[in-house]
């Protein structure tokens, strides 16, 4: 193109791709595939590669956990799970402890965002009878939902992105290569972070009182999401390479789901379609097919020999670097991009400093997913949280939602990377 190096075009269209994410919220996805659009009409990539290079298993998990994620909310079965806890709690600060858990569970299967508009509103109420401010609760139900997304395949977009380049299926991050997988290194991180939340909690000493009843909608959606874990659990017996079965479980389940669901409530079924979040959608897809180019032209071994001379080519020293530079990345920045971006690179790594990439594709995962808790802006669940607030009359201020979560997140991260130490280091 022009007869410039195409690396350096590439490069140029990434970043500017990566500049428009940190600055612009709006339209990622539609500027991600024009970023695709250069490098294809320079003739760097080509349709079949474009084809190719998309997860397209990884992008049927999303969407059909997409609307299992809605359906689920209707339900309002969660709405129920959460009453149950707070009733049988003593105080609000424990009441709310247990339903930051409730949400950090809930979110290792439905998306984080999700979790957040499910279980919020249990919370204002609670505030509201209290008089107190709600902004403390709100913050530990985002960062609490943040946490646990990373621990299973189907909690978060940087976990699905990891299964598909490593060929992980849902059983894989429990136990891998006849080891601990993540989500222990997660449940370690959240039994240091939540000891960080009671401390918090602790001055909320009031008696629980009395929050208004909630009744069941449909159980029918919380089967559907039993289901679709355990095709996901059994999936790896027809599909060992986690090519397409994971993708087709979650797509039909999710469909069929929606479908039934529009031909019983027509008005709340096209909500659910508009509320569905087709820019992640569409933006995933580009994603997958820029960093495919920055591998394939290698750029990816070039920043991987970077880092190793940078580290001297010590395994813990690189480490070391890796856990806290995701951390104050991705504090300020979508993790999607960097996580698709970096799994290449620490994979080729681990490969050659460890002859195993997992050590260093775990901690990636690791810090760049509890890297989002810091601030307001760090994680989509962060910015949704934030958004309640404001339209209650309760802007959050950065400083306000930093003390809540860099402790948290410090917690967290300190306690899961240790894990990954002694398991798989």
């Amino acid at each position: 193109m022009f007869g410039i190096d195409p690396k350096i075009i590439v490069v140029v269209v990434f970043i500017l791709v990566y500049l428009y994410l940190i600055f612009i919220e709006k339209y990622k996805g539609l500027v991600a595939w024009i970023g695709v659009a250069i490098l294809f009409f320079g003739g760097i990539i080509n349709f079949g590669s474009i084809l190719k290079a998309i997860e397209w298993n990884v992008l049927g998990i999303f969407v059909g956990t997409l609307f299992i994620a809605e359906l689920f909310i209707y339900s309002k079965v969660p709405e129920l799970f959460s009453n149950q806890l707070v009733k049988r709690s003593k105080t609000v600060g424990t009441a709310i402890l247990w339903v930051c858990v409730m949400a950090s569970f809930i979110s290792a299967f439905i998306e984080n965002v999700a979790t957040v508009l499910i279980v919020s509103p249990i919370a204002i109420e609670l505030a509201k009878k209290l008089k107190t401010s709600p902004v403390p609760f709100i913050i530990g139900i985002a960062i609490s939902s943040n946490l646990q997304g990373t621990a299973t395949l189907i909690g978060d977009p940087p976990s699905m992105i990891l299964a598909g380049y490593e060929n992980m299926s849902f059983n894989d991050f429990f136990f891998f290569k006849g080891k601990p997988g993540i989500f222990f290194a997660v449940q370690m991180g959240a039994l240091v972070s939540f000891l960080v939340l009671y401390y918090i909690f602790r001055k909320y000493k009031q008696e629980v009182v009395p929050l208004k009843r909630v009744k069941v909608i449909s159980w029918i959606p919380t089967y559907m999401l039993l289901v679709m874990i355990f095709g996901l659990a059994i999936s790896p017996i027809w599909d060992p390479n986690f090519s397409y079965l994971g993708g087709a479980i979650c797509l039909f389940i999710g469909v069929s789901g929606w479908v039934v669901h529009f031909f019983l409530n027509r008005q709340n079924g096209k909500k659910i379609l508009r509320r569905m979040d087709y820019d992640t959608v569409i933006f995933l897809a580009a994603i997958f097919v820029l960093v495919y180019i920055l591998e394939h032209i290698s750029i990816i071994e070039d920043i991987k020999n970077f880092i190793i001379g940078l580290t001297g080519g010590h395994k813990y020293a690189a480490f070391v670097l890796i856990i806290p530079f995701s951390v104050l990345f991705s504090a300020f920045i979508c993790n999607i991009p960097y996580v698709t971006a970096m799994i290449p690179v620490v994979h080729r790594l681990g490969v050659q400093l460890d002859d195993s990439p997992y050590f260093f594709v775990f901690g990636l995962l690791i810090g760049a997913c509890l890297g989002g808790n810091i601030t307001p802006i760090g994680a989509s669940a962060n910015i949704v949280g934030a958004g309640l607030l404001k339209k209650i009359g309760y802007p959050i201020r950065f400083i306000e939602f930093v003390r809540i979560g860099l402790p948290f997140t410090i917690a967290a991260t300190v306690a899961g990377s240790l894990f990954l130490l002694i398991f798989w280091g």
